[in-house]
């Protein structure tokens, strides 16, 4: 097995996890408004994580000399959010789509980046089961975060 080098899929992957946090950050708006008391502020430090993630990913790419992608006006649900089971649904789907993209981000990079994205990867994969175990989802946790079918 050969060293993805670093470059143009490390660019990528950084581009795409990008992407997903810029996501991220959206979905919890509407994960925010119906959820109250401790989960609510949960939400809340979980967008902040986000967008200190976020911010971390535009310094190093820029300070690489690459370009960032645009960040949306909105974007698509996976379903409707109507009340508290819908948003934490959407916590966990939005925190485990982002390790999705946090997972191939450390196959892609080596060195500081591999352990920046696997800090990322880790990070979601937590806020994920404490996501499963406020809605009561079982189980808590996944075999392989990030994984994709």
């Amino acid at each position: 097995m050969t060293t993805p080098t670093p470059g143009t899929g490390a660019h990528s992957a950084h581009t795409a996890a990008l992407t997903a946090e810029y996501a991220a950050i959206w979905a919890y708006g509407p994960i925010g408004v119906r959820l109250n008391g401790p989960a609510q502020e949960a939400a809340r430090d979980a967008e902040a994580a986000h967008r200190r993630r976020r911010d971390e990913l535009v310094l190093h790419l820029t300070d690489a000399g690459n370009s960032l992608p645009a960040d949306q006006a909105g974007y698509t649900l996976p379903f409707p959010v109507t009340d508290q089971p819908s948003a934490l649904r959407l916590a966990v789907d939005i925190e485990e789509r982002t390790a999705a993209f946090w997972r191939a981000a450390v196959a892609a990079t080596d060195g500081t980046e591999r352990e920046r994205a696997l800090a990322a990867l880790v990070d979601c994969a937590v806020r994920a089961t404490r996501w499963r175990r406020t809605a009561e989802i079982t189980p808590l946790t996944v075999p392989f975060p990030g994984r994709t079918a």
